[in-house]
């Protein structure tokens, strides 16, 4: 499945479906740039990065910094964005690609959200809720940005793959009667009408900030080594407005 920050399903758990990294993948496709707290599923599963951003890979946050995620999970809207890597990259050997299609090609377009290695990524990912909506990101490639629409199938569970000395996110910290990493099962729900770019979201961004609009305090620019980010009703639903309207 794709990599991501949190979750844990060790495999002594019940192990639902393909995860993005350790299932098989597909051939290689796409491209972006990434961030240092994404992750995806291990083995063969994918990843997610974006430009100027750290994509799927092992975040390495403290514990210390997880009393403000702690605080910003308690009023979380039910929105999110969740990164992954579309273009193959070899982490410990095995390549973390995960893209979009990736998910749209697995049984019942599911898969599992595992590799996130970052403790405020993955409490976020413990705050998820049934049928909650996030956008697919595309990261650590040539162009990064959100390419889709996915949902949350299967609420946060232990990351078996935290457990895998083979794997690349294997952590020997973690212990099996109180695992450290979660993921969730995420659904393929569409892809974009068109492709909503970094580039072209950074300059909302920027006028935002000038003009107090909605994405003024993305947490994609305020908080973007994150691969696992929360957003607004608002942030949400003025990105879907873009599908219908010419790149700015």
């Amino acid at each position: 499945m794709r990599r991501g920050n949190g979750g844990i399903d060790s495999r002594i758990l019940r192990y639902s479906g393909p995860c993005r990294k350790t299932m098989p993948r597909p051939k290689k496709r796409m491209a972006g740039a990434a961030e240092p707290d994404k992750k995806g599923p291990a083995g063969k599963r994918p990843k997610i990065k974006n430009l100027g951003e750290t994509s799927t890979k092992v975040e390495n946050s403290s514990p210390q910094k997880t009393s403000t995620s702690k605080n910003c999970t308690k009023n979380l809207s039910s929105y999110w964005l969740m990164k992954s890597e579309p273009e193959s990259r070899l982490e410990k050997g095995v390549d973390v690609k995960f893209s979009i299609e990736d998910l749209k090609a697995q049984p019942k377009q599911t898969a599992c959200w595992d590799g996130v290695r970052n403790y405020q990524a993955r409490n976020f990912l413990r705050a998820m809720k049934l049928e909650e909506e996030a956008f697919f990101y595309h990261s650590n490639c040539k162009e990064p940005g959100i390419a889709g629409l996915i949902k949350i199938v299967k609420e946060a569970y232990p990351d078996h793959t935290q457990f895998e000395k083979s794997n690349p996110y294997y952590d020997p910290s973690s212990k099996e009667d109180n695992p450290k990493w979660a993921m969730v099962d995420v659904q393929f729900v569409r892809m974009m009408k068109r492709f909503i770019s970094l580039a072209e979201l950074k300059t909302h961004h920027q006028a935002h900030k000038a003009t107090g609009g909605p994405l003024k305090n993305m947490a994609l620019f305020t908080r973007q080594r994150l691969s696992i980010q929360p957003l607004t009703q608002e942030e949400f639903d003025f990105i879907l407005s873009l599908e219908e309207k010419e790149p700015s």
